[in-house]
């Protein structure tokens, strides 16, 4: 994907969090419009916060006024996405599920104590372990290790008659075995090093890279995602095979659920297209064949009408060490009108961007075609995307898809709206270097971020093109911070281009300014306190930000346009010539552009792991220091509404209705107890 992680139109509305906030929408009723602010205003958007999460709640704003079959739809489709919850918990790391399982046993059945230092170190392992869909952080990759002792634990286990195995229990206490879930350390054999469940321990970097050039060696046209459904693992002869994802393969209960869960969709869809591209992801779940993903996300892709839409399968390569194999992904998502309307200007002048971008002439898409951005309200997420969600999407990922058919790009309205709800000033008043920086932030910063999100996303990842038999899963384990940090830098160009401004976007420079200040204060500064201090940096998004950061700051700095300034022991940055810092956002667009257009593998390692990885331990530990004061969570996650069918006397659903759970536990012992359907072995 082509999704952008956490980090406006001051045209009337651009997104929800702006709609809460201004007069009533074209077909709302001030009436409507202050009952909407109340229920805002009134909503507990953040119940809970533990370790260096914060759990936050979203609302779904204007599902009431759906039609019953679009209510309908969007209760099958999001039934469809957690009927394969366990697969993403299998994908992370191969004991996920015994572990889970064994949390849930205690959590719900234990009949001792359940106070003091044990048991709250307890649960706050589980908690960890259920957001992050396992035994690994979620975005660092370190596993957690338990603040309690085996003894203790093993002492839970008997209490519910449960037992792991002297393996399971290894892995959980001994912070020596399968420490990360994905290690990109050069020198390492990344494949071996890695404990996410892509590869059957012991095979090797080298082997699997064998073994997908010979199949894309027997690719003539070269179009096919190798890999991205399926297992790595040795047969009885030692020789390396696939297991891939399907029906009657590997993860075959839960994807026969989502199957039936997709077939009720279908028959509510909202047009032929849509039905279409539901029925070609049914097929393709049930074969596994690549060929059928590839028309399953042209039919997608091109199913632009209607209300309702979704993003349902293995989608993002972020977690495989070799970037090619996707986790398991579902967000549904429903269309916001006004806002939606309001930046389609974005897409209808893309064409204008991308002659006008500084990258080589040779490496613009001479024609770019088929890009639809929405803003939308989204109505459940699972796997990869939750608890931890992105807040824009922009897919298909496949370039010559993107090229000849189009992609759809979207910004998760009330995603960003609970965020901001949840969301203090004080990390802006401790680390902004003046007055000036914190009033434009106050005044601009939304609004720079929303239009961030929609210039990475509809034109960022669609922007550019690959030179003539360039493969691009030849960047590997570089390929997704690079092609993050091109989505950025095209965002980052533009966002102080007067072309802007003349679409009536933006009001002024002021809020390119007010992103240049919060993307270099969060790259080289505030996304630390998201790492241990000690540890490099291995996400990513983590990766590209600190990239682009160090990269131009490097550069700014030595030409006087940016500098970090010392004021009563604190750092702080100053960025004195946004123009020149333009500059230098395009002269780096233009390169790693280059990269990847000509497939460039040592250019791409050079640049990520000179500035993209290693950390200013000095300045990681002021940051600690600082943030520390504040209580505020370095990251967040989110409880997902309730949907619940109305039945009638004869089982007909009549109605659905949303609610809205407030118990992150809860939610999780349901989650268990409802799609819980793989063996613990897979």
């Amino acid at each position: 994907m082509n999704k952008l992680p956490i980090f406006k139109l001051g045209l009337w509305v651009f997104i929800l969090g702006v709609m809460a906030t201004q007069p009533a929408a074209q077909g709302q009723t001030p009436i409507a419009a202050k009952e909407r602010q109340t229920a805002v205003d009134t909503f507990k958007w953040s119940p809970e916060s533990f370790g260096d999460k914060k759990m936050i709640r979203y609302q779904i704003p204007g599902f009431g006024k759906l039609t019953l079959q679009q209510k309908k739809l969007v209760y099958y489709l999001t039934q469809a996405g957690y009927a394969g919850r366990d697969i993403i918990w299998d994908q992370n790391y191969r004991h996920n599920l015994k572990i889970r399982r064994a949390l849930e046993n205690i959590v719900k059945n234990y009949k001792g104590e359940r106070s003091g230092a044990n048991w709250d170190a307890f649960m706050l392992y589980a908690k960890q372990v259920w957001f992050s869909s396992g035994i690994h952080h979620h975005y660092s990759s370190d596993k957690f290790i338990p603040g309690f002792s085996q003894a203790y634990f093993e002492g839970l286990l008997k209490n519910v008659n449960a037992q792991l195995s002297a393996e399971v229990l290894g892995v959980m206490f001994d912070p020596t075995i399968d420490p990360k879930r994905v290690d990109q350390t050069p020198g390492k054999d990344i494949v071996k090093a890695s404990a996410v469940n892509f590869y059957e321990p012991g095979i090797s970097e080298k082997e699997a890279t064998e073994f997908y050039a010979r199949k894309k060696a027997s690719d003539k046209e070269g179009k096919l995602s190798w890999g991205l459904n399926s297992k790595l693992v040795r047969n009885d002869k030692g020789q390396i095979e696939e297991r891939v994802y399907k029906t009657k393969g590997m993860y075959g209960p839960a994807i026969k659920n989502i199957v039936g869960w997709l077939k009720k969709a279908v028959g509510v869809a909202e047009n032929k297209a849509q039905a279409n591209a539901l029925k070609l992801l049914i097929k393709y779940y049930k074969t596994g064949d690549l060929k059928i993903w590839d028309e399953y996300n042209i039919a997608w892709a091109q199913a632009t009408e209607g209300d309702i839409d979704y993003i349902n399968s293995f989608i993002e390569v972020y977690n495989d060490p070799l970037g090619m194999k996707a986790n398991y992904e579902t967000i549904v998502q429903i269309n916001d009108f006004d806002a939606s309307a309001r930046m389609k200007v974005v897409s209808d002048n893309a064409q204008w961007f991308e002659d006008n971008s500084p990258v080589l002439a040779q490496h613009k898409k001479k024609k770019v075609s088929g890009i639809s951005y929405k803003v939308v309200a989204v109505a459940g997420e699972a796997g990869d995307a939750s608890p931890s969600t992105p807040i824009g999407v922009n897919l298909p990922n496949a370039n010559w898809i993107r090229a000849d058919y189009g992609s759809k790009s979207v910004s998760l309205g009330n995603i960003i709206e609970a965020y901001s709800r949840a969301d203090g000033p004080g990390l802006l008043k401790e680390f902004a270097h003046d007055q000036e920086e914190v009033d434009r932030a106050i005044k601009h910063a939304d609004l720079a971020s929303k239009m961030h999100t929609a210039l990475h996303e509809v034109l960022g990842h669609a922007s550019g093109r690959l030179e003539d038999g360039v493969d691009v899963d030849v960047l590997k384990q570089y390929g997704s911070p690079l092609e993050e940090a091109r989505a950025d830098l095209f965002a980052l160009y533009y966002i102080m281009d007067p072309k802007l401004v003349e679409l009536g976007l933006l009001e002024s420079d002021e809020v390119g300014k007010a992103g240049y200040d919060n993307y270099l204060r969060n790259g080289l500064m505030l996304q630390l306190r998201r790492i241990e201090l000690g540890k490099n940096i291995q996400q990513a998004h983590m990766r590209n930000r600190q990239t682009v950061s160090s990269w131009v700051f490097e550069k700014g700095n030595a030409q006087g346009a940016v500098e970090m300034v010392k004021r009563d022991g604190r750092t702080y940055i100053e960025i004195k010539d946004y123009a020149k810092m333009r500059q230098l956002f395009g002269e780096l667009l233009k390169e790693i552009q280059r990269i990847k257009s000509q497939g460039d593998f040592e250019a791409g390692k050079n640049l990520i792991e000179t500035y993209g990885v290693q950390v200013n331990q000095t300045l990681h530990r002021e940051v600690l220091k600082r943030s520390e004061v504040l209580n505020i969570p370095p990251y967040g996650g989110f409880i997902n509404p309730r949907l619940v069918p109305v039945t009638g006397s004869n089982g007909e659903i009549k109605d659905v209705k949303v609610e809205y759970p407030a118990d992150f536990v809860q939610q999780m012992l349901e989650y268990g107890d409802k799609y819980g359907v793989l063996p613990d072995d897979n």
